[in-house]
């Protein structure tokens, strides 16, 4: 399994819904990533995602 690179796009689920979202950190289990922005508190969304949870898109 190929894990995601800085400013790779992957996809992934949360709370049953699949999402995309581009990787804007790495950590040695799991990656941040930034998947939306939230208007009401004026700030990205991030998550983070274990390197066995999520795909690479092309």
């Amino acid at each position: 399994m190929a894990t995601a690179k800085l400013g790779d796009t992957i996809s992934f689920q949360r709370d049953g819904k699949n999402l995309e979202g581009v990787v804007s950190g790495i950590r040695e289990n799991s990656v941040m990533v930034q998947y939306g922005f939230s208007k009401e508190k004026d700030e990205p969304l991030t998550t983070i995602v274990n390197h066995k949870n999520y795909k690479l898109k092309k």
